[in-house]
């Protein structure tokens, strides 16, 4: 991957290249660490970080494993507005409405549902989202996949976000 960071991002630098590596994030394999990363990505709002990760993601981790980060970052844009709402207000009448928000795609995703739903964990992580983090992190223990997986996922959530940051400072 051809990203460049300023010298401040020196860690940022290490931190990416490390994780993304084939030993740094040793509970994932390479379709979920590129899945989480381009997932995360997509959902930072940096359009280079986004081609840049989504460039070698597709190279390594296939067709399927990119259209499912870029569906989970969108759906998760929604989710994790409404149900911070939800849980910002605390109150009884709203838990009780159903979403009637369409979220079909987390049931059926292209490439594997505990993938997915790792995805949909380390970007609820990025927006902030208790109750989604919560919900994810359930269904990816459930379906198998440890807890040092996710701990994998949440780091590399981290440092995409501050990557972003990073990006964001530099001048255009």
């Amino acid at each position: 991957m051809n990203l460049e960071l300023p010298a401040y991002a020196k860690d940022l630098q290490l931190n990416l290249s490390t994780l993304l590596g084939p030993d740094g994030a040793a509970a994932l394999d390479e379709k979920q660490r590129w899945g989480v990363a381009l997932a995360c990505a997509c959902a930072s709002g940096s359009a280079r970080l986004r081609e840049e990760i989504a460039r070698e993601a597709a190279r390594v981790a296939g067709d399927a494993v990119v259209e499912d980060a870029r569906a989970a970052a969108a759906l998760m844009a929604m989710n994790n507005v409404y149900y911070r709402f939800r849980h910002f207000v605390q109150k009884e009448t709203y838990a009780q409405r159903p979403a009637r928000l369409r979220m079909q795609r987390i049931a059926r995703p292209a490439s594997d549902k505990p993938t997915f739903e790792l995805m949909c964990l380390a970007v609820s992580a990025v927006n902030g989202c208790e109750t989604c983090v919560r919900s994810h992190e359930a269904a990816v223990v459930a379906a198998g996949l440890s807890e040092d997986a996710v701990h994998d996922a949440v780091r590399i959530a981290a440092t995409i976000r501050g990557v972003a940051v990073a990006l964001s400072s530099l001048p255009e």
